[in-house]
């Protein structure tokens, strides 16, 4: 049934478990896989650009602020292909046919548009752990995937992540 796995991943730690679950998950089932990063700002991982930038009464500082960033940028994007050629290598040494691209854009949208164009059975994302007011704010990845998917989706925590933290119930005494 999973036959085809696009796997969403990002340069960080976590990343790599997501990688290695998918690529358990295609040895399994005989799958291809299609490794996906995208180049965005909501990523952690990504350059910031200096406050400076964005004033207008310091140009030179202004347009120093603007090459150095997109020396960081192009840096950040480099390493960021070689990350996921090298994860490709591995999953092609180990007998899984293996793609992977890298496009600029909104994550959760880029992912749904590339499983539903390269034909995806199965997404496999990663989750940080955003829940109530910081995921309404910085919004959840996992969370738009999985509702706006053409295709199923498994969403991998974090090793040692903690999903939902459940308080025992104390009893309350009610005095008469």
């Amino acid at each position: 049934m999973f036959d085809k796995i696009l796997v969403a991943v990002d340069v960080s730690e976590d990343s790599k478990y997501v990688f290695e679950s998918a690529l358990d998950l295609a040895k399994a089932k005989q799958a291809s896989l299609m490794l996906l990063h995208v180049l965005s700002l909501e990523e952690e991982n990504c350059p910031e650009i200096d406050g400076f930038a964005s004033s207008d009464y310091y140009s030179g500082l202004h347009e120093a602020a603007v090459i150095r960033y997109r020396h960081q940028w192009d840096e950040f994007e480099k390493q960021s292909l070689e990350y996921l050629r090298s994860l490709a290598n591995q999953a092609n040494a180990q007998g899984i046919p293996t793609e992977f691209t890298q496009t600029p854009g909104s994550i959760g949208a880029i992912v749904c548009k590339l499983a539903s164009n390269w034909g995806a059975n199965l997404i496999v994302v990663g989750r940080r752990g955003r829940s109530g007011l910081s995921e309404l704010l910085l919004g959840s990845v996992s969370n738009y995937v999985m509702h706006r998917a053409p295709c199923s989706v498994l969403i991998i925590n974090r090793p040692g992540a903690v999903v939902a933290q459940i308080e025992p119930e104390v009893p309350v005494e009610i005095a008469s």
